[in-house]
């Protein structure tokens, strides 16, 4: 116990959300949306079809969540790709001061994070969710790049200066997004077309959606927006919005907002009337109430059941790490000290859900809170030896720690994490209170700490 609360003492402090300082290098004000209790996980097609996921889609998760993916000023910032798109959706509360123009948007092309693409003009853009994306090519807003292994590379490289990825790191990526699946939606058949329980409303509104326009019968809602293929038709258009834009799907559309590329519509109903101003449709207040409700219908779907805890977050790293499995067996060193590196980063993380016990604004729980940060610091310290035995050559040694590691994370960790969930940021009623409290990162970290969190080399 006492070995357990001296490792305690490594842990550093959180960084603030929104941020108040300017210790990340993100304006003041800047929102990520990283104290949200509740963020809904992806659905994994693997998993559906052959029920597991494969070593390239675990390790291209644990490096889409990740800063060093990414270049200096992410790091930083403790910005990954997740930031943007949590757990593979969109990110409708990440603000950045100079960046956004409202929530939910972002300008790629900034000075921020790789002045050498920086266009010298506010242009951002909607965070894309990322359910679907084998199904939606090509990529970009503006369609612009036809592969998606392209398409990250130069989303890492270019706007966000990170060093140029390994062949493993970019291919692992890219099977990660292309594994993230729609939400399932019982009111779609696999025509894409709605199913007998629609109400009258939805269906009158897939009629209109069907429908030609009334000034060019070659037109339809349903021309561009092909349900049969998830709604896209793998095209650019001039709709009148300030450019060629390519048609965005509508599954699972409710959760996309704000729409267009440029998010300048918050709902259904603003982009019906926009459609119907540009394009003469004559539409009447029936007509749009009901397109409205067959856009709602095919734009839901079933969100996975997910509520994060201590042990829920735990589980969750636990996968991000299993990629050493693979990893020391192969003796791959590189790999394992990514892994290490990142995988710390996201126990530190659960660790600044659980109040330093010299923490009085919350009070009650200071033994099982301390127990708690001290078992992750001690899960953090077995991990740093994997790595140095890993870049040793030791990798037989390196995998005695990770089982040692995986013992820990099967018992002593989650009963720990569950004895102090009452004191923690997941429980609601602590929630705003402990986020009011915490403080940016300081640089209390001890010398063999420290270097599980530095950048790996690659």
């Amino acid at each position: 116990m006492i070995a357990l609360l001296l490792l305690a003492g490594l842990l550093r402090n959180a960084h603030s959300s929104p941020v108040s300082d300017n210790r990340t290098g993100l304006p003041i004000g800047s929102e990520l949306d990283e104290d949200a209790i509740n963020n809904p996980r992806e659905v994994f097609h693997s998993e559906a079809v052959r029920g597991r996921r494969s070593y390239l889609s675990n390790l291209g998760n644990l490096a889409f969540n990740t800063p060093y993916t990414l270049g200096e000023a992410a790091q930083k910032a403790h910005i990954s790709c997740a930031s943007c798109h949590v757990n593979g959706a969109s990110n409708p509360k990440l603000f950045i001061p100079g960046l956004s123009t409202r929530p939910g948007t972002f300008d790629t092309t900034n000075s921020l994070f790789n002045p050498k693409t920086d266009n010298g003009v506010l242009d951002p853009v909607t965070i894309p969710s990322l359910r679907g994306a084998r199904l939606l090519a090509p990529y970009g807003h503006d369609g612009r790049t036809a592969s998606l292994r392209d398409f990250v590379r130069n989303v890492i490289v270019n706007e966000f200066a990170g060093t140029e990825p390994s062949s493993q790191i970019l291919d692992a990526i890219v099977v990660y997004i292309e594994d993230i699946d729609f939400l399932p939606n019982p009111s779609l058949d696999r025509t894409g077309s709605l199913t007998p329980s629609a109400n009258p409303s939805q269906q009158r509104g897939e009629a209109l959606f069907r429908k030609p326009f009334p000034h060019d019968s070659s037109m339809s809602c349903a021309g561009c927006h092909v349900p049969s293929a998830a709604f896209v038709d793998h095209r650019q258009h001039d709709i009148g919005s300030g450019g060629l834009y390519k048609t965005p799907t509508l599954v699972n559309a409710d959760f996309s907002a704000p729409y267009f590329h440029d998010g300048r519509f918050d709902n259904y109903p603003q982009v019906i009337d926009y459609f119907n101003r540009v394009y003469d449709l004559a539409l009447s207040a029936q007509d749009r109430a009901d397109m409205a409700a067959y856009l709602t219908a095919i734009g839901d779907g079933v969100r996975p059941e997910y509520h994060l805890t201590g042990t829920n977050v735990l589980e969750d790293i636990d996968g991000f790490a299993s990629v050493l499995d693979i990893a020391i067996s192969s003796h791959d060193a590189q790999v394992v000290a990514f892994t290490v590196h990142s995988v710390s980063d996201l126990l530190q993380d659960l660790a600044d859900r659980y109040p330093d016990p010299k923490n009085h604004e919350i009070s009650g729980g200071v033994n099982e809170r301390a127990l708690a940060r001290a078992t992750i610091a001690a899960l953090m310290q077995r991990l740093h030896r994997v790595d140095l035995d890993a870049t040793a050559g030791r990798f037989g040694e390196a995998a005695g720690d990770y089982l040692v590691y995986r013992k820990l994370t099967f018992a002593t960790a989650p009963m720990a994490l569950h004895a102090a969930e009452p004191w923690s940021s997941f429980t609601p009623a602590h929630h705003d209170t402990h986020a009011a409290v915490r403080q940016p990162a300081d640089a209390t970290i001890g010398t063999e700490s420290a270097s599980e969190i530095s950048a790996p080399s690659r």
